[in-house]
């Protein structure tokens, strides 16, 4: 059975270029009958926190990718991990590096080391030089015994080549000369990334790692430990980079809360609309069809799909309309436009409640009329945040207008302070208020006055609704009731008299 896992690090939110990596995983898995397994590597212990771990756990829920079976800390595998390099110890596969951690850590030593292989290197002669390689066994542990503290590294060839094919990138070759003896285990008995890793995953039964392409240099290190341990080597398929619009890296230090997925999702995303983004940052499907839904994704999705060039994050920083990738917000608002209602409801119930314009009444009996409202606004509207923010008029009366459409609809005119409140009572008259009975009158009356419909239309709008733009006007109308409509024409009045004074009309 196909087993694949996520194991981020809970050093901080989750990163997209992780989230997407989970996708891949997930949707292989369930592509192939598989397990999806998710693995927290803890083991930087002054860098991991709780409050990092449950972003992540909370950001796979968002994208709605389950995981199965328990969920694994690597620290708990600890002491596991360093029993097995000194394991390889006894068996001549690994050996311990005396080497004091001084002069380990100091620079200028470190530097030294690096000129001296590189000389070596180009000289063709073996770039390790580590004395303690060679050190008799019985030596190393009556030094090890005495309490001379050590670290442990794994014994690399001096000659051959580490290979193996990629699903994505194809074969892989990197020659044992350039591969130095890899530390396993500190001098502090901390256990390093690569044998974690590796342990882990065989003991999780891992079949197949997707993964970044920049943990390339890793998986040649990685199957040197796989062969020290007699395991099988699982399959690899690394996946592109995402890129800023630079083309450099994407990174948390560089581009802040852009790289995010909870800003994302605190920015008013569907969750579907960013995991159907999320997964074509890399893939294709094989028809070329950009809105799935996730059964569609994971019957189209294989690893055969990824490509090998980069992917570039089209993010705008400096423009507020446009703080994340302009293909991002066209899918969300394809989805918001397209989604089922009855999926849509309570995503915008939630924005409602958070904004503070959830009525309970729209529970009860006003249900439909919420039901209604929705359909109608959603769609031009981009994230769920526009229906707390462009769609605030049909929720509250405490709404703001927008200076443009002010300038546009209303100040052009000044007798629109005498002829809106005129039309407010030419509908209040209308026998039944709906969209069609409304337009008759409102265009009766733009032709008693000799001027075009047009005028009062968006001048409605924007008395209305506090906007330029917005779904048919009557059917505003309807949805705003009468009432609500009158009082609003009504409202203009003191305005524009203050505008007046101030000659603005």
């Amino acid at each position: 059975m196909v087993r694949v896992r996520f194991a981020p690090s809970p050093t901080g939110y989750l990163h997209i270029g992780a989230a997407r990596s989970a996708l891949f995983n997930w949707l292989f898995a369930r592509k192939m009958g598989g397990k999806f397994l998710l693995r927290i590597e803890d083991t930087d212990l002054q860098r991991s926190t709780e409050e990092s771990t449950r972003s992540i756990i909370e950001g796979l829920e968002w994208l709605g990718l389950d995981y199965d079976e328990d969920l694994v800390f690597q620290s708990d595998n600890a002491e596991k991990h360093r029993a097995a390099a000194r394991q390889l110890v006894e068996e001549g596969k690994a050996y311990r590096d005396f080497t004091p951690k001084e002069a380990r850590e100091d620079r200028s030593v470190k530097q030294e080391i690096a000129e001296r292989a590189r000389a070596q290197a180009a000289e063709g002669i073996d770039q390790r030089s580590n004395p303690f390689r060679d050190l008799p066994q019985a030596e190393s542990d009556a030094r090890a015994g005495a309490g001379e503290p050590f670290a442990i590294r794994l014994k690399v060839s001096r000659e051959g080549q580490s290979r193996f094919a990629d699903i994505v990138y194809g074969e892989q070759e990197r020659g044992y000369s350039e591969i130095e003896d890899l530390v396993l285990l500190r001098s502090d008995g901390h256990p390093l990334y690569n044998l974690s890793v590796v342990l882990d995953d065989i003991e999780m039964g891992i079949t197949h790692v997707i993964r970044g392409q920049d943990h390339l240099t890793n998986t040649h290190k990685q199957i040197l430990l796989y062969q020290a341990f007699g395991a099988k080597v699982p399959e690899f398929a690394h996946l592109p980079l995402i890129l800023a619009p630079n083309k450099a890296k994407l990174s948390k230090r560089k581009h802040g809360e852009v790289v995010s997925l909870t800003t994302y999702r605190d920015r008013g995303f569907v969750p579907a609309a960013f995991r159907n983004f999320l997964a074509l940052l890399g893939w294709s499907p094989p028809d070329g069809q950009e809105i799935m839904t996730r059964e569609e994704m994971i019957e189209r999705f294989s690893l055969e799909g990824i490509g090998r060039a980069n992917s570039v994050f089209n993010f705008h920083e400096n423009d507020p309309r446009h703080w994340t990738d302009d293909k991002a917000l066209w899918m969300n608002a394809e989805y918001i436009r397209t989604m089922p209602l009855e999926e849509l409801l309570p995503m915008v119930k939630t924005e409602l409640r958070s904004a503070k314009l959830w009525r309970e009444e729209y529970d009860d009996d006003e249900s439909a009329w919420f039901e209604k409202t929705v359909e109608l606004i959603r769609q031009r509207f981009f994230t769920l945040k526009d229906f707390s923010s462009q769609g605030r008029a049909y929720f509250s009366d405490d709404f703001d207008f927008d200076e443009a459409a002010v300038s546009k609809n209303l100040k052009k005119e000044p007798r629109l302070r005498e002829w809106l409140p005129a039309l407010a009572v030419r509908l209040g008259q209308v026998a039944t208020f709906s969209a069609a009975n409304v337009e008759t009158a409102l265009r009766q009356f733009a032709d008693e006055l000799g001027v075009k419909a047009g005028l009062f239309i968006n001048a409605a709008r924007t008395m209305l609704t506090g906007q330029a733009v917005g779904p048919s006007m009557f059917e505003v109308f309807e949805i705003m009731g009468r009432e609500r409509s009158a009082n609003r024409l009504r409202s203009g009045v003191p305005w524009f008299d203050a505008m007046e004074e101030l000659g603005d009309v």
